[in-house]
């Protein structure tokens, strides 16, 4: 199942809680999952300091177990809106 997970700001993290060494460790264990197959896309909003993902798990319970994995999750600096997506229905009405 393809998840969108859009990460949210946890309220009350002063900045100075992202250190270089935990932004590191965050930025291997992302290249890590994204090697294995789960990390399937990463982005930044265009319009604040977020990230957009796209992973590929069997449910939505899987994808938040793995993403708490990611060093920043793990402290608690940030969170992930987890959002289940299913391919587009529309196009079959174009060959009924």
């Amino acid at each position: 199942m393809k998840i969108l997970a859009l990460e949210r700001e946890v309220p009350g993290v002063p900045d100075d809680r992202f250190t270089p060494e935990i932004l590191e460790a965050e930025a291997r264990k992302a290249w890590q999952m994204h090697q294995s197959g789960f990390l399937r896309e990463l982005y930044f909003r265009a319009d604040k300091q977020e990230a957009v993902l796209i992973v590929e798990c069997d449910n939505a319970d899987e994808a938040r177990r793995r993403l708490m994995e990611l060093p920043l999750m793990r402290a608690g600096l940030i969170d992930f809106e987890i959002i289940p997506l299913a391919a587009y229905p529309g196009f079959a009405r174009l060959f009924a």
